[in-house]
């Protein structure tokens, strides 16, 4: 499972870019019950979505030629540079090179070979998230891929991920976990993009899912607030209810009502 314990190559960060940030934390406080707090003047109106004073994600404007929102998931690196010259040899791109973050951190974005987009952060004074797998925090993530063999290849080359396989109704489930951690720390896992519920994906893409209370009603009040789904809510014996949304505009991510594991 997903923990702040992090570790290299597990997920530490996460953060939409909107067109109108305005707008996202207006979607996102009333979806979550999250509260918006800007990074101050110096960051280019960045800020952090907090849940009862923990921050759980970052939000960003993006400039107005984009008009299309993204959640962007960042897994953690004891070494920028290195992990982003790592993409590069295993024949993924550096999107953004590797940068300090006002002494917080480094980041960068990257993207494999099929596309998906993603990033890295090397902790400073800032280690991620304050909270992770709590009601509106994040729980687990899903990269949805073209080819799963190749994408796992690529993963392991250059953030060290492992993989297995767990039994699921229609196939196997690839699982990712970080190196050496072993499989009780199972944070997420690569699904064929042919699967792709929405039908209309162009590439390859990493989503984030959000642990909810109730995931027919975080629906419906989606869909009151201007959020699409592109994914109705389904439940799955052994991993819980869930549903794929986009916020207003078009950013993908899902919400999960986690079962509790079997003794």
């Amino acid at each position: 499972m997903l923990t702040t314990r992090f570790v290299n190559g597990a997920p530490n960060w996460l953060d939409v870019g909107s067109p109108d940030i305005d707008s996202a934390i207006s979607f996102y406080g009333g979806l979550f019950g999250w509260r918006f707090q800007s990074a101050g003047p110096e960051a280019g109106g960045y800020g952090f979505f907090q849940l009862d004073g923990r921050t759980v994600a970052g939000g960003m404007p993006l400039p107005a030629e984009h008009d299309a929102s993204a959640w962007t998931v960042y897994f953690q690196s004891a070494d920028a540079e290195a992990t982003a010259k790592a993409v590069e040899q295993a024949h993924g791109a550096v999107l953004f090179q590797p940068m300090d973050v006002l002494g917080q951190g480094h980041m960068a974005i990257l993207r494999d070979p099929a596309g998906a987009a993603f990033g890295i952060w090397q902790p400073g004074q800032m280690k991620g998230v304050d909270v992770v797998g709590d009601p509106g925090s994040l729980t687990w993530v899903e990269l949805y891929t073209p080819d799963v063999a190749a994408a796992a290849a690529f993963y392991d080359a250059s953030l060290g991920l492992e993989t297995s396989a767990a039994p699921m109704p229609g196939g196997d489930y690839t699982c990712l976990n970080a190196s050496g951690a072993g499989e009780d720390a199972m944070f997420g896992g690569v699904v064929p993009l042919d699967f792709d519920p929405t039908g209309a994906a162009s590439g390859a893409y990493w989503l984030a899912y959000f642990e909810v209370a109730d995931v027919d009603a975080t629906v419906a009040k989606a869909l009151e607030t201007g959020g699409k789904v592109t994914m109705p809510a389904t439940s799955m014996e052994g991993v819980g209810r869930m549903a794929q949304l986009t916020d207003p505009h078009g950013a993908r991510f899902a919400v999960i009502k986690s079962e509790a594991p079997q003794d």
